[in-house]
């Protein structure tokens, strides 16, 4: 009987935070507008550019962002 009162608890408070999250983050109540570097993709695939070509002084070549990619280490074509 208190399984019922736990799991109506719990999907409620889901429910009032996906709420509140929608309507501070998509709908800006408080104000605000989203950053450029955020909602334009050119500047992030220059941005992602610029990470792939810093130089790096020891290992193997890693991917900066590994989530993004799935790929957790880049194999040069030498070996």
């Amino acid at each position: 009987m208190a399984a019922k009162y736990i799991i109506g608890s719990v999907a409620a408070s889901f429910a009032v935070a996906y709420v509140a999250d929608k309507l501070v983050a998509d709908e800006k109540i408080f104000g605000g507008t989203t950053p450029n570097t955020v909602s334009n993709k050119e500047w992030w695939e220059e941005t992602d550019k610029k990470f792939q070509a810093w130089p790096r002084t020891a290992g193997l070549p890693v991917v900066m962002n590994p989530i993004s990619r799935q790929n957790f280490i880049v194999k040069s074509g030498s070996e």
